[in-house]
């Protein structure tokens, strides 16, 4: 409880993290707040049926609360309706900071009365597109400070972000991001691409940072190393050089 959790993807597609977390929190009975600027609901709920987990059940029991953020956008941007009774959580479009989005994560994990569900978790997929979206780094960077302060102090929940990156962008705002929230990170999962390239029996390799430092100062972080092999239903793991290609 009270973890922030870093899923950063380099040269390659992350996405299997978020799917692991969001199946594994609905399953242990958490109250989830999933975020998703990436894709549609249709294609999480797809994979998380795969998965064994329906999404559209747990939102229909209140588990999953889902903001789809490429409809919201859509929405905001080129809705004829208006409804300023209920502002989008995307209302940084048209102004400057991510209030909005924050106060709905706020609410969505909020307890109610009769609420039995084990803890909250925020869930992000994917933070860098909130900048493509003209959100500044700074207001990045406060709206998870105060998630933090809120879900991870105050409700005692957990937070998951995932972060693309790409060690010689030249998008310099997101590198920003990425190196800004490593150092606030209690774990750093990195999902990378192959440095040699293809392999059919090896998808990427993923480190596992602990950040024992931050919690003691005199600690060293623990980095852990393995590939990965991504299957239908789920994801291999094994030590460098122990691969079907090499073995």
């Amino acid at each position: 409880q009270g973890r922030f959790t870093l899923l950063r993807d380099t040269r390659t597609d992350g996405s299997f993290l978020v799917h692991h977390f969001l199946s594994f929190y609905l399953r242990a009975g958490c109250k989830v707040c999933f975020v998703a600027l990436l894709q549609s609901f249709s294609h999480y709920n797809i994979v998380a049926q795969k998965l064994g987990v329906s999404l559209a059940a747990a939102k229909e029991r209140g588990q999953l609360v889902f903001l789809e953020g490429l409809k919201s956008c859509l929405d905001l941007l080129f809705g004829e309706e208006e409804q300023p009774a209920q502002p989008s959580p995307l209302q940084f479009l048209s102004t400057s900071d991510l209030r909005a989005l924050f106060d709905f994560v706020r609410v969505s994990l909020t307890p109610a009365d009769g609420d039995s569900w084990k803890g909250p978790v925020l869930l992000v997929d994917d933070l860098s597109v909130l900048l493509s979206l003209g959100a500044a780094p700074v207001a990045v960077l406060d709206f998870i400070h105060y998630c933090r302060v809120s879900v991870c102090c105050q409700l005692k929940g957990n937070i998951v972000v995932l972060v693309h990156s790409n060690e010689d962008s030249e998008d310099e705002e997101n590198e920003l991001v990425v190196n800004s929230l490593c150092h606030h990170s209690d774990l750093i999962l990195w999902a990378e691409g192959l440095a040699t390239g293809f392999c059919k029996d090896v998808h990427g390799q993923i480190k596992i940072i602990k950040r024992l430092s931050l919690r003691q100062a005199a600690e060293q972080d623990l980095v852990q190393i393995y590939q990965y092999k991504i299957q239908d239903r789920n994801v291999t793991f094994f030590a460098r050089g122990l691969s079907a290609a090499v073995l």
